[in-house]
């Protein structure tokens, strides 16, 4: 898989420790939509960093072996712009029998996704942090995530078939 970092603990994403994974690249979605320059983003430090390919059973690997972790995070630029490895991803982890969370960080909102997040329902455990970071939004807590996110447009969804 492509990506731009990998934390293998990380407490501030997610109500359980997870790892973290940061997709390589980013649509600026959010500061095209206001006018702004992609350099006010919280990511904007992660886009500039190298791009580097880690082996999904590498991936797994780690994350396994870590008897901390408990979920898996994907985030810190737009992971439905590399839609097939993340899917590759949670497909492989799946089929290794591990059914651990699942959570992708998206700025998107799901209507603009649609045809990706049908796909996403083919597995359990599935949450999306769908909506856009919008300056001046109230802060609020997610419950579904249990984390506060900087806009109260963003919120956390768990995706089922139900």
């Amino acid at each position: 898989m492509r990506i731009k970092g990998l934390q293998d603990e990380d407490f501030v994403n997610y109500k359980k420790p997870s790892m973290f994974i940061g997709t390589m690249t980013c649509d600026w979605k959010c500061c095209n939509e206001l006018c702004v320059d992609s350099s006010m983003c919280q990511n904007s430090l992660l886009a500039n960093s190298e791009i580097i390919e880690v082996p999904t059973d590498e991936i797994f690997r780690r994350y396994s072996t870590n008897l901390i972790t408990k979920a898996i995070v994907i985030g810190g630029l737009e992971p439905f712009l590399q839609f097939d490895e993340v899917y590759k991803l949670i497909e492989h982890f799946r089929n290794n029998e591990c059914k651990d969370d699942f959570v992708i960080y998206t700025g998107y909102y799901e209507n603009e996704i649609k045809e990706y997040i049908d796909r996403l329902l083919n597995f359990e455990n599935i949450i999306v942090k769908f909506g856009r970071y919008i300056p001046g939004y109230k802060r609020h807590f997610d419950g579904v995530l249990g984390v506060y996110l900087a806009s109260d447009n963003q919120f956390g969804k768990e995706l089922s078939r139900i």
